[in-house]
């Protein structure tokens, strides 16, 4: 446009010659172009041919020529568009009323599958890296929006916002996660950074009267730096006393005005300071006022001040509600930062990765068997028990033994493959196959010093030929996919591949991540009992509090150990100094111990083995080693002999280990040399996550919190191990892989191991059309194995009875049991009081009622919940331990439901207390326990039980029984559940009991019961557990009130003349404490009389 103003319209020369960027805007267009005339705005079109010229006029008719739309026409064309990725990053990240509450944009709960929707969706294949992120962008915060209106919804109606007589606001409920605020306003809005419209920052402080209990109290206070909360604004319209109905239209009834979300930064303190986060105790502040300072959304902030300068009201002046969430559902805003971060910045993910992420190219192009650094000799370390175990694990292959020894053949084993070899070696044009061998090679592992807790920790499980396949596959370079169905030792797998890569590359870093806390726990839990150095362990997020041990992992944690182990380690280099009688202060730091090491020590040392070792190779007499060594003292509290003196390699490998001890001292002290350097906490924090530790673990969700922080501290790993795969987001398993900076355009990311079941449970999206309609609930990992990348699938189970395994096996390829289900006593044995492990309980109306809805989908079924109840009280009352018995159900409504009656029924009864656990299938997802009640409610429509992997997580979460209470002929006519249902069908659908057994009990399981009762229904079983209690606390008073001795007078005894020789000493082995062995010793005296 400028070229052409200056070539043929000189009048317009200011134009032509102006800046690019002065001239962009639609305003600055209008200026130059909103007093020309019409003929020269028809000439300008013209010549620009955005209109038809004089001469064409008879053949078009479509255009126009007036004044205004000639202006429209040209500016339109010519202004500068807002990039997508400006508009993002110009958007607030926080939902308002606008967004939350409409229909076309957030969908209602229910969607029935029908019409279309205008959202974007996850296919099987993305156009780019930017396409991907945009689409996960959009749906993560439209479901986030989701959840946070239901939290809004049942916080403001518990409130219950009721019009005063002066029309304020009067609150006539009560929440525990929203509370009145009492006052706001904004203390500080920074100025824009350069370039930018909107402030760098705005503060405000918002009061609130926290009159209520003392641990919801302190839920409030301890609000934490970055929580999110919601400023809400309702003016209602009900006169007091009205009362909420939960169908009808939320806006209408509550008032609601206007809602802006923030960001905590701390509680104020009574001088007006943040108290901020740390090891030290937070202040006592006295009343019940509290003030938060807190950060809001710069770019909301600069729209709402826009409107309000065009005449509209100042939101900020009308808060009157202050809503927090809960921690584990309130992590949106860092999540959607961080994507939005990911879009401004080049995602470099490795070539290996890229089209499998995308979903283009050869779906194996990534196996390990198709990369290029493929590794062909490898030590599997403790992986395999003995020599005829590892022949087991690889079937297929020829091995050759490289040891002429019969009893060195002992693990650990180096392997070489030699089909690996052949290939790297091969010449491209020969072709023919490839002969699978194993040349098997043990190696011993270097004594690491003469105590007993230098002995290395070992595995002891024996892994299956496909378990080894695993964890092969995760030893090697590429993406390894490993499909574990329920109780196939998911989790043993990826111990190991841990611990392999470990010891096999040292220098390399391992990040482990999880869905879930709990898993994430189990996971360190059996780590921690491998063959790793502590000190290499990292365990970052808040939910280390739950690790069942006594040693802290997080990162204040480890530091606080890494400060431990030093004075420890100065205190055994004290102690090698007074040994050795060397004078001065030399365990004062980890600089001076390590002069230490190389003036006094090392030279001990080489002098010791220039004399045992001689250069002349002349051979030393076996004695001279126990003679010469130099640290027989500081070994002192070594088991002794120290040298055994049988030969010469032998007490020579003695001494290496010894020195191997004290090298270890000192090179641990060296590393600890910068945490006597950094002087704070939080630098020596970050200084072991970047340096120190070697396998760091954390949640999906951690990743996505912290990304940029763990960018900007310079975070490396080289390999990710991916837990749970398939219960995580798409997006929440992509941000792991870029916690860390491109080395050279390059990433150095080299192994990717996902571990996972696609058949079970997928990651929890609420909102129906979101789920379905969007597919937001396919996993990362399921959609890379619809793409037919190549998998490991675990085929063994060792969890359940083979007979409950079956009501499930039939969902994958080929899923066997580990010979232990079927040989130990635990699994032989028949359950005690019941003719059958597992047992399908048709459950008929009770009082005329199934199913019942008090409120939209919190389905209950009263009579299954009685049913179920009455079973575990009976099972109680044989005997069986509580915490073994756990009940599930499908619905949320069931599970308040089952948790009322036990309340009811038999909490407070110290004969039956609580079970283990009360839970719904989906929240009990990779947990398990030996009996299993399962209620699955529906009477009038299956329900989301259609979804055949909630079935596979409900049947498999048993290991030696399962009772379903159902309907039975609802189910019968469900197609999806046909090979469970007809199982279970072919036994009797009325529960049946062995009356007379208690628990524990001898009957085999494949043994027939001497004796059955058929329930016939709920009514029955409850009357037969309260007849069976009654008779059983009237045998327990009879033996209470029969066992009480009858009083006698002081010094009425008879003294008895022992029969037997007694010995003086009380702690005489022939004398003994046990009473029951005492009466025994009686009984056969008197037997012998």
């Amino acid at each position: 446009l400028q070229k052409a103003a200056f070539a043929k319209f000189p009048d317009l020369r200011s134009f032509s010659l102006a800046n690019v960027a002065s001239v962009d805007t639609r305003e600055a267009l209008l200026k130059h172009f909103s007093s020309l005339s019409e003929d020269k705005l028809r000439a300008i079109a013209t010549y620009l041919n955005l209109v038809p010229s004089t001469d064409k006029i008879d053949q078009e008719n479509w255009f126009r020529f007036d004044s205004q739309f000639l202006l429209e026409l040209l500016i339109s064309r010519h202004e500068r568009r807002t990039s997508q990725l400006e508009e993002l990053n110009s958007m607030p990240l926080y939902p308002t009323e606008e967004i939350i509450w409409n229909e076309n944009i957030v969908p209602t709960e229910y969607f029935s599958g029908e019409g279309c929707l205008a959202l974007p969706k996850l296919n099987l294949q993305f156009l780019t890296l930017h396409d991907y992120l945009l689409r996960n962008l959009n749906l993560f915060r439209l479901e986030s929006t989701y959840e946070i209106r239901q939290d809004i919804e049942d916080a403001i109606s518990r409130l219950s916002p009721w019009k005063a007589e002066d029309s304020s606001a009067f609150f006539g409920g009560w929440a525990r996660m929203a509370q009145p605020i009492t006052n706001f306003a904004v203390v500080e809005v920074a100025k824009p950074n350069i370039g930018e419209k909107k402030p760098s920052r705005v503060r405000a402080d918002v009061s609130v009267n926290l009159n209520v209990r003392s641990e919801i109290k302190g839920e409030w206070e301890n609000l934490r730096k970055h929580d999110v909360c919601f400023l809400i604004t309702v003016r209602p319209t009900l006169p007091i006393g009205t009362k909420f109905d939960a169908r009808g239209p939320f806006l209408a009834q509550s008032g609601l005005m206007c809602v802006r979300g923030c960001e905590m930064e701390g509680m104020l303190d009574q001088n007006g300071r943040v108290i901020e986060d740390g090891p030290e105790p937070r202040p006592v502040l006295s009343g019940d006022t509290r003030t938060f300072r807190v950060m809001l959304d710069c770019n909301q902030y600069r729209l709402d001040m826009d409107n309000a300068a065009q005449g509209k009201e100042d939101v900020y002046e009308t808060f009157n509600i202050l809503m927090r969430r809960k921690p584990k559902e309130n992590n949106f805003k860092a999540v959607l930062e961080t994507i939005r971060e990911l879009m401004n910045t080049e995602c470099v993910v490795p070539d290996w990765l890229h089209d499998i992420i995308l979903g283009y190219g050869d779906p194996g192009a990534a196996h390990y068997t198709e990369m290029q650094d493929e590794i062909a000799t490898m030590d599997f370390n403790d992986t395999f028990l003995h020599m005829d175990h590892l022949r087991a694990s690889f079937p297929e292959y020829e091995i050759k033994v490289k040891c002429d020894d019969p009893r060195k053949l002992v693990p650990p084993f180096r392997l070489t493959f030699e089909d690996v070899l052949n290939k790297h070696n091969k010449d491209k044009n020969e072709d023919g196959p490839v002969k699978k061998s194993i040349v098997v090679e043990p190696h011993i592992i270097p004594s690491r010093g003469p105590y007993l807790f230098n002995e290395p920790k070992k595995n002891a499980i024996p892994f299956t030929p496909t378990q080894v396949e695993a964890i092969r596959a995760g030893m090697q370079p590429g993406l390894t996919l490993v499909v574990g169905p329920p109780g196939t030792g998911k989790t043993d797998v990826a111990v190991q591949i841990i611990s392999n890569l470990y010891h096999n590359f040292p220098g390399q870093r391992t990040l482990i991540v999880t869905h879930s806390n709990q898993a994430l726990n189990q996971l360190f839990e059996k780590i921690m009992a491998l063959d790793i150095d502590e000190r290499h362990l990292l365990r970052l997020g808040h939910g280390e509090e739950a690790l069942e041990t006594e040693k802290d992992f997080s990162r204040y944690g480890r530091v606080n150990y890494v400060l431990a182990k030093r004075l420890d380690l100065l205190t055994e280099v004290q102690r090698l100094q007074e040994s050795l009688e060397v004078s001065g202060d030399v365990a004062y730091t980890c600089e001076t111990a390590g002069h230490f090491f190389l003036y006094q020590v090392l030279a001990r040392w080489e002098i010791f083995l220039a004399t045992v070792r001689p250069a002349n190779k002349k051979v030393v007499p076996i004695k001279l080693i126990n003679d010469e060594f130099p640290f027989h003292k500081f070994f002192d509290n070594a088991p002794k002999p120290l040298f055994k003196g049988r030969n010469y390699e032998e007490d020579m490998e003695i001494a290496e280990g010894c020195f191997r001890y004290i090298e270890k001292i000192f090179t641990q002290l060296e590393e600890f040399r910068a945490f006597e350097l950094l002087r704070s906490g939080l630098d020596r924090s970050k200084y072991l996550l970047v340096k120190e530790a070697k396998v760091i673990a954390m949640t999906c969700t951690h990743a996505a919190l912290k990304r940029k922080e763990l960018v900007d501290l310079g975070f490396k790993y080289d390999n990710i191990l991916m837990e749970e795969s398939a219960q995580i987001l798409e997006i929440e398993t992509f941000i792991p892989l870029l916690l860390q900076n491109p080395e050279d355009g390059f990433s150095r990311l080299k192994r990717w191991i996902m571990i996972g079941d696609h058949h079970q449970l997928p990651p929890v999206i609420k909102n129906m059309a979101f789920q379905k309609y969007s597919n937001m609930e396919q996993s990362l990992f399921t959609r890379i194995v619809r793409l037919g990348v190549p998998t490991v699938d675990l085929d063994a189970q060792g969890r359940a009875r083979p007979s409950i395994c079956n009501l499930y096996n039939w969902r994958y390829k080929k899923l066997g049991n580990l010979s232990h289900v079927e040989g130990w006593p635990m699994y032989r044995v028949a359950n005690p009081g019941f003719a059958y492990d597992f047992q399908l309980i048709n459950v008929e109306d009770f009082n005329g009622v199934g199913e019942s809805e008090p409120s939209p989908y919190f389905y209950q079924n009263l009579a299954e919940a009685e049913y179920c109840v009455a079973v575990f009280m009976y099972m109680r009352l044989l005997g069986y331990p509580a915490e073994k018995i756990s009940i599930l159900t499908t619905y949320n409504g069931q599970k308040h439901l089952i948790r009322d009656v036990i309340n009811i029924r038999c909490a407070s009864n110290p004969l039956i207390g609580r079970p283990h656990k009360v839970t719904t299938v989906d929240k009990y997802q990779g947990q398990q326990n030996d009996y299993i009640l399962l209620s699955l409610v529906r009477t009038k429509a299956v329900g989301h039980l259609r979804d055949v992997r909630r079935l596979v997580v409900a049947m498999s979460r048993a290991r030696l029984g399962l009772y379903i209470f159902a309907r039975v002929n609802l189910f019968n006519n469900c197609f999806e559940l046909t090979p469970a249902i007809h199982q279970l069908t072919q036994r009797p659908l009325q529960l049946t009991l062995c009356p007379g057994e208690t628990y524990p009990t001898q009957r085999l399981n494949s043994a027939t019961p001497p004796s059955t009762m058929a329930v016939q229904d709920m009514a029955q079983m409850a009357t037969y557990v309260y007849d069976y209690y009654i008779t059983k606390v009237h045998a327990m008073k009879t033996a209470f009130y029969d066992a009480q001795k009858v009083w006698t007078k002081p010094a009425t005894h008879r003294v008895v003349q022992p029969k037997r020789n007694i010995p003086a000493h009380p702690g005489a082995d022939l004398d003994t404490d046990s009473e029951e062995e005492e009466e025994r010793a009686k009984e056969s005296e008197m037997e012998t009389d």
